[in-house]
């Protein structure tokens, strides 16, 4: 493929023999100059100044800024002459790439346009740049110093060449490295492309390890690449050394032998500008930009004219492929909302105690202690609790208090700093414990698919359609199955409403097998009267353990025992109980409002007023608020009357 491109490159360059003409004839300006730099100030010093005729000296200065005017002419004129090089490249790269995106559909043709050619451009225009630079700049200077004395050649040429070779002999293994460590880059920027957005789903599938895996061979791949590119880059350096400073060492070392073999004190001077200011900048730059410029030019234009559009992925090694799977909201390990919460909770009384040769308790905490940082005040201090199978507790308390981090301590997404968590007696976390519970947060996760797809997404095998209705009939998703086209629809999961999405999270872990089930708010987009046909359900799963973090307080009188949280303090105990002994529960219990206000008459009555929001709001005076525009507002002794009162409804 290499061959391939240099060989379009030399017709190329063949097809427009006429603009490279005129490139080089413009450029011998240039070596006019370089000659001029040494040429000049060794004979304004040999005849002019230390003859003691300082006119004459003077006069050789002159000549040399004469011939910086004039290369500054040249170097004008050179760039007009690139330009009418360049711009063809250009033309016909986007003409490939547009062609081959109409004709293969072609995904990289966007990127290829936009990025790819413009590297090419500007990667070619400064390789001709340098390259003509270099090989004008050596022909000048070179011509100055025979010219000098070939004696002063004899000292410089050795090393030049010896840099100039080291150089020529890494330029294609450099080559190769630079599309590796590129094509690595792209391989891992495409990976984090896919990952990035999906980490919730790669959380709510589980899929952790083996993402980060994955897309660790990504890196490692990207690592190696670097480092080989980085130690052949060292030889960059040692060959502009070789070459460009090596010379002036010998000069200078040389001095008293050349000075004593006939070389002029003027011819040695101006030896020494030859190669500090023409010799070594065009050396400099001929070797960072061919070394690197050059690679990047042969990779963007190997893709650039390839003859399929199958490079892509080609180079990127194994273990690039395994993506995660979709999420969804109740998978085992999926992402409870686990943000550092204040409070802490001590000595909840247990559910029951296991006898001898009895079940173990479904979930056993034991003096659990957590904390967000090693000198934070513990969220979760000295926590038991117990829970037989069939259970069904609820959890409130302030928000922030630490009920999300007590589910996520409980589902194994957060390990305690001090005590035990048991789910039916293996530890958590761990896998026999994560496959024994089902998490539901509160922000439900939808996967593009068939409903079945995502309904049955934590069972092993194909859910039975008989099974499924069943399932969404009990939690309250048979008119929405229905409303979609039944279970094998596509679900898109942003035409569905927070509070769908949700029910289709609920009956998924419905169907999970896992005897615990934590709802972590995973009801609060849904009505009251959804809410509790989907706890209700849960509840009475057999052999099911239900665990609710509650966001209404209907939710806590359904349960068989309520754990309220309160910073350092808990109660534990049934709803009636903690009403009578835990002042922190009547207050919630005070605070929250069971159900939500219902309008005073029925939604588009006759009269079409709904009830306000509540009374003693500002400029409240008894006023009921019309179906109408947002400005009219009726009084109730009024109601047919429809004229605007002037105030905002």
């Amino acid at each position: 493929m290499t061959e391939h491109v240099h060989r379009r490159g030399l017709r190329f360059l063949w097809d427009r023999w006429r603009v490279v003409a005129r490139l080089a004839g413009w450029s011998v300006l240039e070596t006019g100059q370089t000659f001029l730099t040494g040429f000049a100030l060794a004979r304004a010093l040999d005849e002019g100044f230390l003859a003691g005729r300082p006119g004459i000296g003077l006069a050789w200065l002159g000549v040399a800024g004469l011939g910086v005017l004039v290369g500054a002419y040249g170097t004008v004129r050179v760039y007009g002459a690139v330009a009418a090089l360049v711009e063809p490249l250009r033309d016909r790269l986007v003409a490939r790439v547009v062609a081959r995106g109409v004709r293969e559909a072609d995904a990289g043709a966007l990127s290829g346009l936009t990025q790819q050619v413009e590297i090419a451009r500007d990667t070619f225009a400064g390789l001709v740049m340098v390259s003509r630079s270099f090989v004008f700049t050596s022909v000048g200077a070179v011509a100055g110093l025979v010219s000098l004395d070939p004696l002063l050649l004899l000292v410089v040429g050795p090393p030049l060449a010896a840099g100039l070779g080291l150089f020529a002999a890494t330029l294609r293994p450099l080559a190769r490295r630079q599309e590796a460590f590129l094509v690595a880059d792209e391989a891992l920027a495409d990976r984090l492309g896919t990952v990035c957005p999906g980490l919730r789903d790669i959380t709510a599938a589980g899929a952790e390890e083996r993402v980060a895996a994955t897309t660790g061979i990504c890196v490692d791949t990207e690592l190696r690449a670097a480092s080989s590119l980085a130690r052949w880059g060292v030889l960059r350096v040692v060959s502009l050394a070789l070459g460009g400073q090596l010379p002036i060492v010998l000069l200078l070392a040389c001095a008293p032998w050349l000075l004593q073999h006939g070389v002029t004190a003027g011819a040695l001077v101006g030896a020494l500008a030859y190669v500090t200011q023409s010799l070594l900048p065009a050396l400099r730059n001929l070797v960072h930009g061919l070394g690197t410029s050059g690679s990047r030019l042969a990779v963007v234009l190997r893709r650039l004219t390839r003859e399929t559009s199958s490079l892509a992925g080609a180079a990127t090694g194994a273990g690039i492929g395994a993506g995660s799977g979709a999420g969804s909201g109740a998978g085992a390990g999926a992402g409870a909302e686990t943000g550092a919460e204040a409070g802490t909770g001590a000595g909840a009384g247990p559910e029951t105690g296991a006898g001898p040769g009895a079940a173990p308790p479904v979930l056993s905490l034991t003096s659990v202690t957590f904390a967000y940082g090693p000198d934070a005040t513990p969220v979760i201090d000295d926590l038991d609790l117990t829970l037989a199978p069939g259970a069904h507790l609820a959890v409130v308390g302030p928000s922030g208090i630490g009920k999300s981090t007590l589910a996520a301590l409980v589902a194994g997404l957060l390990e305690p700093g001090r005590g035990t968590v048991r789910l039916c007696g293996h530890p958590v976390p761990g896998a026999e414990a994560a496959a024994l519970r089902v998490l539901i947060p509160q922000e439900a996760y939808v996967f593009t698919g068939t409903l079945a797809e995502n309904l049955g997404h934590l069972r092993p095998d194909p859910v039975p359609e008989a099974e499924l209705l069943a399932a969404a009939k009990a939690v309250g998703l048979l008119p929405l199955l229905e409303a979609l086209g039944g279970p094998t629809a596509t679900v898109d999961p942003a035409a569905l409403s927070a509070g769908e999405r949700q029910l289709v999270a609920l009956t998924r872990a419905y169907l999970a097998r896992a005897p615990l089930a934590l709802l972590d708010e995973a009801t609060c987009h849904l009505d009251p009267r959804a809410e509790e046909r989907a706890e209700r359900a849960f509840a009475q799963r057999p052999g099911g353990t239900l665990v609710v973090v509650a966001h209404r307080i209907s939710s806590a009188r359904r349960a068989d025992r309520v754990l309220v949280m309160d910073g350092r303090h808990t109660a534990y105990g049934t709803h009636d109980e903690l009403v009578r002994r835990s002042a922190s529960y009547r207050a919630l219990v005070g605070s929250w409002t069971p159900e939500p206000s219902e309008p005073a008459l029925a939604l588009r009555d006759p009269d079409r007023v709904d009830a306000i929001a509540g009374t003693g709001l500002t400029g409240d005076g008894g006023h009921v608020v019309a179906h109408g525009p947002v400005r009219q507002m009726q009084a109730p002794r009024d109601l047919r009357h429809r004229g605007s009162l002037g105030g905002e409804g």
